[in-house]
């Protein structure tokens, strides 16, 4: 059973770094708001991974499976969510005297009061929430490593947990590494166009949710 967890462990370490909305979303949070903001939106990206891990190892993600209007509404109102985020990101939050608020922050990747801690949050909870993907990801994804007659659902939650670990250690990782950046990540230019970039690549994701046949 144990024999099970390496080859789990390195095809989900794989897959988690992967460039996705879950990374740019920490990413532009960090950018804009700081270090904080940037966990923040991670914790939130953990919360909807464990809602999703949990459902799946309760069977609950199979009706995905056979209600093609159910999957079409989760896909449609996360493709949505996508393409307002990238939208938004093509018009970056100011700081004070119009500098951006990354930089307002401050070295310490404090982030000010109004970055909101509750919305970066939902940035996270909400991306993965409404992506159905993720949950027919849990369901095709963790049998293949789930040995035969472990004891269900307790295996596949495990292993569920196991991929939040990594995918929370991964985005903490990449939130300190974009606030602690060269010095030239930090140039007010630079954070624009990062902004701009995110939000094309937001929006492409949202597009491709929208337009994928099930």
């Amino acid at each position: 059973m144990t024999a099970a967890l390496p080859a789990f462990a390195l095809a989900s370490t794989l897959l988690i770094l992967a460039p996705g909305p879950d990374s740019l979303l920490v990413l532009r949070n960090t950018l804009r708001h700081g270090r904080r903001a940037g966990w923040v939106t991670a914790t939130g990206t953990m919360s909807g991974l464990l809602a999703w891990a949990a459902a799946a190892a309760f069977g609950l993600t199979a009706l995905l499976r056979v209600s093609h209007l159910g999957y079409d509404v989760v896909r449609l109102a996360g493709a949505c969510y996508l393409l307002w985020l990238g939208v938004s990101s093509l018009w970056p939050s100011r700081g004070p005297r119009g500098a951006p608020a990354a930089e307002a922050a401050g070295p310490a990747g404090l982030a000010p009061a109004q970055a909101g801690w509750r919305r970066v949050y939902l940035n996270g909870l909400l991306s993965n929430l409404l992506n159905p993907k993720i949950g027919v990801f849990f369901i095709a994804f963790l049998p293949g490593f789930i040995p035969t007659g472990a004891p269900a659902p307790l295996f596949p939650l495990v292993l569920g947990l196991w991929f939040i670990a990594e995918t929370g250690a991964w985005l903490a990782v990449l939130a300190w590494m974009a606030a602690r950046g060269a010095g030239w990540l930090r140039r007010s230019t630079v954070q624009r166009w990062l902004e701009r970039v995110t939000g094309v690549a937001l929006i492409g994701f949202g597009l491709r949710l929208a337009a994928e046949a099930r």
